[in-house]
């Protein structure tokens, strides 16, 4: 039997960035999933929910693949800070969480089509942000324009200088796919690395 394919199933391009640092080659499809929280639902939980429906929406008509889904989720006091999508909630955003921590909740599913496997981590990052001016945060949402970001940043970018501390296990979940997670699901699906 032939490698089994392996399929990102995302159109971000973080996330395919991150996943090309471990393989080379692999394709990408876009889940097409409804990522509405549902009621009473943990941000944890909303998290690892999507990673596995995204993963299963893309593996349909998959025969021998292993398909990879994730869903990162920010939080606030309890509250889910969702992609943004304009610069006045961007900046309202960050003037909520100046001086404050925020928490993200990273999920991952590889789904294994051979065998029906899902397999699943979920990377929890805490990120204490620097109390920050109202020009700061004006400044960095219109040069950096993170609209499309959980928590209004890119950390791999300028975002960086918005916090004083970062506590985590895997630095690449913070961007949106725990790396080393998905090193160590591939290894057991059977993919050599590195």
């Amino acid at each position: 039997m032939s490698p089994p394919r392996l399929v990102l199933g995302s159109t971000s391009r973080y996330r395919a960035d991150l996943l090309r640092r471990l393989c080379p080659e692999f394709e990408q499809r876009a889940p097409g999933t409804d990522e509405t929280a549902l009621p009473g639902e943990a941000p944890d939980a909303r998290a690892l929910r999507l990673a596995v429906a995204k993963a299963e929406a893309c593996a349909q008509g998959l025969h021998n693949a292993l398909v990879i889904g994730s869903d990162q989720v920010a939080e606030l006091d309890g509250r889910m800070l969702d992609k943004p999508g304009t610069p006045e909630l961007a900046r309202e955003q960050l003037a909520a969480s100046s001086g404050r921590s925020v928490q993200f909740h990273t999920a991952l599913c590889l789904f294994d089509t051979r065998s029906g496997e899902r397999h699943v981590h979920v990377d929890r990052t805490r990120v204490q942000f620097r109390v920050l001016g109202a020009d700061e945060i004006a400044r960095y949402v219109e040069r950096e324009q993170p609209l499309d970001c959980a928590g209004s940043f890119k950390c791999e970018g300028l975002g960086i200088s918005l916090f004083e501390r970062i506590d985590n296990e895997d630095p690449s979940a913070l961007i949106g796919l725990p790396l080393i997670a998905l090193a160590r699901l591939l290894r057991t699906a059977g993919v050599a690395l590195p």
